[in-house]
Protein backbone atom coordinates (compact mmCIF):
# COMPACT_ATOMS: atom_id res chain seq x y z
CA UNK A 1 0.00 0.00 0.00
CA UNK A 2 1.58 3.16 -0.94
CA UNK A 3 1.36 6.50 1.27
CA UNK A 4 0.72 10.04 0.11
CA UNK A 5 3.35 12.31 0.81
CA UNK A 6 2.21 14.86 3.39
CA UNK A 7 3.85 18.40 3.33
CA UNK A 8 4.18 20.64 5.73
CA UNK A 9 3.49 23.36 3.71
CA UNK A 10 0.35 25.85 4.84
CA UNK A 11 -2.50 25.29 2.24
CA UNK A 12 -2.42 28.05 -1.13
CA UNK A 13 -4.76 30.68 0.75
CA UNK A 14 -3.32 29.85 3.92
CA UNK A 15 0.00 31.85 3.93
CA UNK A 16 0.54 35.02 4.34
CA UNK A 17 3.65 35.82 2.38
CA UNK A 18 2.14 34.26 -0.82
CA UNK A 19 -0.69 36.15 -0.64
CA UNK A 20 0.32 39.37 -0.38
CA UNK A 21 2.97 38.65 -2.82
CA UNK A 22 0.30 37.53 -5.77
CA UNK A 23 -1.87 40.70 -4.77
CA UNK A 24 1.23 42.52 -5.47
CA UNK A 25 1.86 40.93 -8.47
CA UNK A 26 -1.28 41.41 -9.92
CA UNK A 27 -1.97 44.88 -8.71
CA UNK A 28 1.48 46.03 -10.10
CA UNK A 29 0.30 44.34 -13.07
CA UNK A 30 -2.92 47.05 -13.03
CA UNK A 31 -1.04 50.25 -12.35
CA UNK A 32 2.11 49.36 -14.77
CA UNK A 33 -0.38 49.08 -17.50
CA UNK A 34 -2.20 52.08 -16.61
CA UNK A 35 1.32 54.15 -16.48
CA UNK A 36 2.71 52.63 -19.38
CA UNK A 37 1.56 55.91 -21.71
CA UNK A 38 4.28 57.77 -18.95
CA UNK A 39 6.94 55.09 -19.99
CA UNK A 40 7.29 54.38 -16.31
CA UNK A 41 6.33 51.09 -13.84
CA UNK A 42 4.91 51.71 -10.96
CA UNK A 43 7.92 51.04 -8.42
CA UNK A 44 9.14 53.84 -10.67
CA UNK A 45 6.53 56.25 -10.52
CA UNK A 46 6.57 55.39 -6.35
CA UNK A 47 10.26 56.81 -6.62
CA UNK A 48 9.64 59.52 -8.57
CA UNK A 49 6.62 60.76 -6.33
CA UNK A 50 8.78 60.85 -2.76
CA UNK A 51 11.19 62.63 -4.70
CA UNK A 52 8.25 65.32 -5.62
CA UNK A 53 7.41 65.08 -2.20
CA UNK A 54 10.22 65.46 -0.23
CA UNK A 55 9.58 69.73 -0.94
CA UNK A 56 11.04 72.19 -2.70
CA UNK A 57 14.31 70.59 -3.89
CA UNK A 58 12.73 67.51 -5.10
CA UNK A 59 16.20 65.95 -3.63
CA UNK A 60 16.69 63.03 -0.96
CA UNK A 61 19.72 61.50 0.26
CA UNK A 62 20.14 57.89 -0.68
CA UNK A 63 19.56 56.70 2.74
CA UNK A 64 16.04 58.71 3.21
CA UNK A 65 15.06 57.54 -0.22
CA UNK A 66 15.62 53.79 0.86
CA UNK A 67 14.26 54.21 3.51
CA UNK A 68 10.91 56.10 2.86
CA UNK A 69 10.75 53.08 0.14
CA UNK A 70 11.27 50.84 2.54
CA UNK A 71 14.39 48.85 0.43
CA UNK A 72 17.68 48.51 1.19
CA UNK A 73 20.20 51.11 -0.80
CA UNK A 74 21.47 48.51 -3.24
CA UNK A 75 17.94 47.77 -4.34
CA UNK A 76 17.04 50.99 -4.87
CA UNK A 77 20.38 51.79 -6.63
CA UNK A 78 18.70 49.02 -9.06
CA UNK A 79 15.72 50.80 -9.41
CA UNK A 80 17.27 54.28 -10.18
CA UNK A 81 19.70 53.14 -13.27
CA UNK A 82 16.43 53.37 -15.63
CA UNK A 83 15.69 56.69 -14.10
CA UNK A 84 19.04 57.72 -14.29
CA UNK A 85 19.21 56.32 -18.25
CA UNK A 86 16.12 58.21 -19.41
CA UNK A 87 17.23 61.28 -17.58
CA UNK A 88 14.40 61.30 -14.95
CA UNK A 89 16.46 61.74 -12.11
CA UNK A 90 19.92 62.85 -11.79
CA UNK A 91 22.43 61.39 -8.54
CA UNK A 92 24.87 64.38 -6.99
CA UNK A 93 27.49 64.10 -4.11
CA UNK A 94 26.51 66.40 -1.10
CA UNK A 95 29.78 69.10 -0.96
CA UNK A 96 30.01 68.86 2.57
CA UNK A 97 30.26 64.69 2.33
CA UNK A 98 31.84 63.00 -1.18
CA UNK A 99 30.38 59.56 0.48
CA UNK A 100 26.74 61.31 0.92
CA UNK A 101 24.38 61.20 -2.90
CA UNK A 102 21.80 62.53 -3.59
CA UNK A 103 18.97 61.79 -5.87
CA UNK A 104 16.91 64.63 -7.65
CA UNK A 105 14.43 64.94 -9.83
CA UNK A 106 15.44 66.45 -13.18
CA UNK A 107 12.85 68.72 -15.31
CA UNK A 108 12.16 65.95 -17.57
CA UNK A 109 11.20 64.11 -14.80
CA UNK A 110 8.98 66.08 -13.21
CA UNK A 111 6.93 66.58 -16.33
CA UNK A 112 6.91 62.86 -16.43
CA UNK A 113 5.43 62.71 -13.28
CA UNK A 114 3.05 65.35 -13.67
CA UNK A 115 1.38 63.08 -16.66
CA UNK A 116 2.04 60.42 -14.69
CA UNK A 117 -0.11 61.45 -11.61
CA UNK A 118 -3.28 61.78 -13.69
CA UNK A 119 -2.54 58.07 -15.09
CA UNK A 120 -2.16 56.87 -11.43
CA UNK A 121 -4.99 58.95 -10.16
CA UNK A 122 -7.74 57.16 -12.62
CA UNK A 123 -5.77 53.78 -11.71
CA UNK A 124 -6.95 54.70 -8.18
CA UNK A 125 -9.95 55.51 -9.23
CA UNK A 126 -10.94 52.21 -11.17
CA UNK A 127 -9.29 50.06 -8.20
CA UNK A 128 -11.55 51.81 -5.80
CA UNK A 129 -14.52 50.98 -8.19
CA UNK A 130 -13.71 47.22 -8.41
CA UNK A 131 -12.61 47.13 -4.72
CA UNK A 132 -15.28 49.46 -3.53
CA UNK A 133 -13.91 52.69 -1.54
CA UNK A 134 -14.69 51.31 2.28
CA UNK A 135 -12.66 48.14 1.15
CA UNK A 136 -10.30 49.99 -0.27
CA UNK A 137 -9.72 52.12 2.50
CA UNK A 138 -10.02 49.43 5.05
CA UNK A 139 -6.96 48.06 2.88
CA UNK A 140 -4.36 50.76 2.71
CA UNK A 141 -5.22 51.24 6.46
CA UNK A 142 -4.14 47.34 7.34
CA UNK A 143 -1.14 47.87 4.77
CA UNK A 144 0.06 50.80 5.59
CA UNK A 145 0.22 49.32 9.61
CA UNK A 146 2.27 46.38 8.14
CA UNK A 147 4.52 48.53 6.87
CA UNK A 148 5.29 50.84 10.07
CA UNK A 149 5.17 47.95 12.24
CA UNK A 150 8.55 47.54 13.96
CA UNK A 151 7.52 44.62 15.60
CA UNK A 152 8.35 42.52 12.14
CA UNK A 153 11.61 43.52 12.68
CA UNK A 154 11.98 41.43 15.79
CA UNK A 155 10.08 38.90 14.22
CA UNK A 156 12.33 36.62 13.14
Amino acid sequence: MMMKHQTSQPAHGACNCGALRRASRRISQVYDAALAPAGIKSTQFAILSELGRSGGSDALSMCKLAGAMIMDRSTLGHNLRPLQRDQLVVMRLAEDDRRKRYVELTPKGKGVLKHARNLWLRAEQNFEKVLGKRCAAKLRAVLHGIATNNAFDRAH
